[in-house]
């Protein structure tokens, strides 16, 4: 395993457009350990409770409940066929019961809010707990949990994540590792992303002996409150929260306008439509997208009023592109 670059006593100035475009992983220590909910943590577990109540709305949220024998990994059952834990709807305020009333077990019922947005299940949170370079994204989500193991997954946007309380391990996977991270299937997923069938603190190289290869390339960091890590799309992330309570704030976004397509939708469509032809014809497919796609070409013989979708998308031609592919999806 690897250390991450580290910035130290990191403020908002740090966050560069080159950082933020970075395609490299940045711890950022104490980027954020002014914000008061990082203060609150700080003290305990109950003054962190204590902070977030005021916010605390009667919405539920979709929680994740583990059972103690998975010692709080979110996953698959042994064959594949179902996952490893239930889901349950429940407020916030029974969230953080749940993990008081377990916070002294010698082997803890594990539960696990994700990707929730801030704004929605604890509105006015920000105003005080926020970075202001980064208010105008789209997408700024908790995560909220007692002892968990996420297996490692990618995201198709650039990520910050902020430790706001409890401690957390961030194992990180260049995009080039996928054959070595064993992932499970597409279409049958813990939480929308692929994930890797590997248990990161007990991995069975006997099963997956390639993971070997990817531990020695992985990157690894572990924060406190008010750490922050840079995380470039499409790197796998495993991620372990280490303390009785845990919070992550995050903040996601892409580089691109919000009209552009999610990319996963091109995998899945190339699988419907690709990737079982012949062999010869595969070959002849992947020149003609390197050719408009991974390589573009200049188009220039072709005057710049009639390229269509072979310029650069704006909103007007991105609707019609959709609206071309719905209607042929739909014959």
């Amino acid at each position: 395993m690897q250390s991450m670059r580290e910035i130290h006593q990191a403020t908002e100035a740090d966050l560069t457009p080159e950082l933020l475009s970075s395609v490299t992983p940045v711890v950022l220590r104490g980027l954020v350990a002014h914000w008061p909910l990082v203060q609150a943590a700080q003290q305990s577990d109950s003054a962190t409770a204590a902070y977030l109540q005021p916010f605390i709305t009667p919405k539920p949220v979709q929680a994740f409940l583990s059972p103690p024998p998975q010692r709080g990994l979110y996953s698959y059952n042994a064959d594949l066929t179902e996952f490893n834990f239930q889901r349950k709807l429940m407020p916030i305020a029974g969230v953080l019961e749940h993990i008081s009333q377990n916070a002294d077990a010698a082997e803890p019922e594990g539960i696990y809010v994700g990707s929730t947005s801030v704004n929605h299940i604890l509105p006015g949170l920000r105003h005080s707990n926020d970075i202001a370079v980064l208010q105008d994204k789209p997408l700024v989500s908790i995560w909220l949990s007692n002892p968990s193991r996420i297996p490692a997954h990618y995201d198709v946007t650039d990520n910050i994540a902020c430790v706001a309380a409890g401690r957390r391990r961030f194992t990180l996977f260049a995009p080039d590792q996928l054959d070595n991270l064993y992932v499970g299937p597409l279409d049958f997923t813990p939480a929308g992303q692929p994930v890797s069938l590997v248990d990161i603190q007990q991995p069975d190289f006997a099963r997956f002996p390639k993971y070997r290869q990817a531990l020695q390339q992985a990157q690894v960091a572990e924060l406190a409150p008010g750490d922050a890590i840079f995380i470039p799309a499409m790197w796998w992330h495993s991620v372990e929260a280490l303390g009785r309570l845990n919070i992550l704030i995050n903040y996601w976004w892409r580089q691109v306008d919000a009209f552009y397509g999610a990319p996963g939708d091109a995998l899945q469509h190339a699988l419907l439509s690709i990737r079982d032809l012949p062999a010869a014809q595969r070959q002849v497919w992947c020149e003609l997208f390197d050719y408009y796609v991974f390589s573009p070409q200049p188009q220039s013989h072709i005057p710049p009023q009639a390229q269509g979708v072979l310029q650069q998308l704006d909103e007007l031609q991105a609707r019609k592109l959709r609206a071309l592919l719905l209607n042929k999806l739909n014959r």
